[in-house]
């Protein structure tokens, strides 16, 4: 069984079976407080469906693990990044 079903049972998530983390121990990927993300930030790297993944964590919400190569604090700092810039009147520039 795969993180994502394991986690929010079966959806459309096709991407999914692509991924480099199919296989590997979810724990990974949600490491304790404190402790390194690297690793599972390695088995991220070079994954074909990592923007998937990370549109996956933002649209839902994901608030704790590794998704899309980030930790929450990243994906938190990416999704106020994105608020920003469509805040900005195109004509701004």
């Amino acid at each position: 069984m795969d993180i994502v079903s394991l986690m929010y049972g079966h959806q459309e998530r096709s991407w999914q079976e692509r991924a480099n983390c199919m296989g590997v121990d979810p724990d990974l990927f949600f490491p304790e407080r404190g402790s390194s993300t690297r690793e599972a930030k390695e088995v991220c790297r070079g994954c074909v469906v990592l923007e998937d993944c990370l549109e996956y964590a933002l649209a839902n919400g994901e608030k704790f693990g590794i998704w899309g190569g980030l930790s929450e604090r990243e994906r938190r700092r990416l999704r106020r990044q994105r608020t920003l810039q469509r805040r900005v009147p195109a004509n701004a520039s």
